[in-house]
């Protein structure tokens, strides 16, 4: 098996784990609160929306440079990067996720830059909970899509083994 494929592969499989475990822990505090309006409910929710968003991203790029072996770089490269996991590049990969699900993570792109660049007392928590109430769907397109391209690696990597057993 291509070792490098199949190894990507069960890194994906290990990040959703990880990512659905931060979709539970901000659809509990998420619960919080809105219950309570407690404030630090209300970061504990962008700083788990922020974490889903790095994970995901993290996901793309280990992918981009594993397969792609190419990584965006520059100003834009949290975009461009969506932009990239989204194409077909003939004759190496298919799209690693689709178009919807490239729109999904955007909006978690953006909050993220928000994150990392104002106080937490400046947050909006209407912000937060549009973004927490549409989580599930877009953790759910993610977990697909990416489960899907785990499948390919798989494949790939089996393909890659079986090729080196008919030339011995």
């Amino acid at each position: 098996m291509n070792g490098e494929y199949a190894a990507l592969a069960g890194r994906l499989r290990e990040a959703l784990e990880d990512l659905e475990r931060v979709v539970e822990q901000t659809r509990k505090h998420w619960g919080v609160a809105r219950a309570t309006s407690d404030e630090a409910y209300w970061n504990s929710v962008a700083l788990n929306l922020h974490g889903f968003y790095v994970g995901a991203e993290r996901i793309c790029e280990d992918i981009a440079k594993t397969v792609d072996t190419s990584v965006p770089s520059g100003r834009s490269w949290h975009y461009d990067l969506l932009q990239q996991v989204s194409a077909e590049i003939t004759g190496v990969r298919p799209a690693v996720i689709q178009r919807e699900t490239r729109q999904c993570l955007d909006a978690y792109r953006e909050f993220r830059h928000i994150v990392r660049n104002v106080y937490t007392f400046n947050l909006r928590p209407a912000r937060l909970d549009e973004l927490a109430a549409g989580l599930s769907a877009c953790f759910d397109a993610v977990s697909h899509d990416l489960t899907e391209f785990a499948v390919f690696l798989d494949q790939v990597a089996q393909a890659d083994d079986d090729l080196s057993e008919e030339s011995e």
